[in-house]
């Protein structure tokens, strides 16, 4: 699948969006572009999740004259198409599968953009085969029967992210990918999600772990109480003084091999 002509994967201006009786976005301006790896840091209750539920359809802007959405390209879209070109993982989609699903019934859901399958959903070879493959690629062919509630946090979120990866989008949402894994799933997980960043995928990246933000993310963009902070390059934007700002408390940073930690300021 191609991009816009101009390079804009997500392209938001002047949103305003509620949840509730809480307005969680004012004026909100956001935009995402091909192969500009991007991560959202921000602390919990800064909106990052409304983002996620905003592309997946599930909140709506208010209507105004200045406000805009596009996404790739197009004013107007679907969003059984957008879910077909963003493919997304989050925790709200893994808490939401029942038990009993098995890790291929996982990936192949992502074709429907469905919790689960069901018996009205048909697949054809291909489909299997894509299934197989992605399955094979990210080392879960062990999963392809087992029950998804009898996996570890980690095997679950392997078989998200095949279900996300089936349509082969150009883009990856992550909303907080690491969360809940040990030491050593978190940097297995990480380095298949900078395998996909190599071969070409856009990722978007939403969290509140700096551990998470891998080398190849060279933009990132603070988000306060539905405000954005900062806005630019990583190295600019990941100080000391800005990530106490951020989550009001002192922060002190550390780098190694282009990865970034937070430890407690003075």
């Amino acid at each position: 699948m191609s991009f816009a002509d101009d390079g804009i994967i997500l392209d938001i201006r002047n949103a305003t969006v509620y949840r509730g009786d809480t307005c969680v976005f004012d004026d909100l301006s956001f935009s995402l572009e091909e192969d500009h790896h991007t991560a959202i840091l921000g602390p919990n209750g800064a909106g990052k999740s409304t983002i996620l539920k905003l592309l997946a359809g599930e909140v709506h802007p208010v209507a105004d004259d200045r406000m805009s959405i596009r996404v790739f390209g197009e004013a107007q879209w679907s969003v059984w198409d957008v879910r077909k070109r963003l493919g997304m993982v989050s925790h709200d989609l893994q808490h939401r599968y029942l038990d009993e699903v098995t890790g291929m019934k996982v990936v192949l859901s992502g074709f429907y953009a469905s919790i689960g399958i069901y018996e009205r959903q048909d697949f054809n070879y291909g489909q299997l085969a894509r299934a197989d493959e992605i399955l094979a690629d990210l080392g879960a062919q062990g999963l392809r029967d087992k029950p998804f509630g009898q996996m570890s946090t980690g095997e679950q979120r392997r078989c998200l992210l095949g279900r996300a990866l089936v349509h082969d989008p150009p883009a990856l949402v992550l909303d907080e990918p690491t969360s809940g894994l040990d030491l050593t799933a978190t940097f297995h997980y990480l380095d298949l999600i900078r395998q996909h960043m190599q071969h070409g995928k856009t990722v978007l990246l939403v969290t509140h772990h700096i551990h998470e933000i891998p080398p190849e993310i060279k933009r990132v963009v603070l988000l306060k109480r539905g405000k954005i902070l900062q806005d630019g390059e990583k190295r600019d934007v990941l100080t000391n003084a800005n990530l106490s700002e951020l989550f009001d408390c002192p922060v002190t940073l550390a780098q190694a091999n282009g990865w970034y930690q937070a430890f407690p300021g003075r």
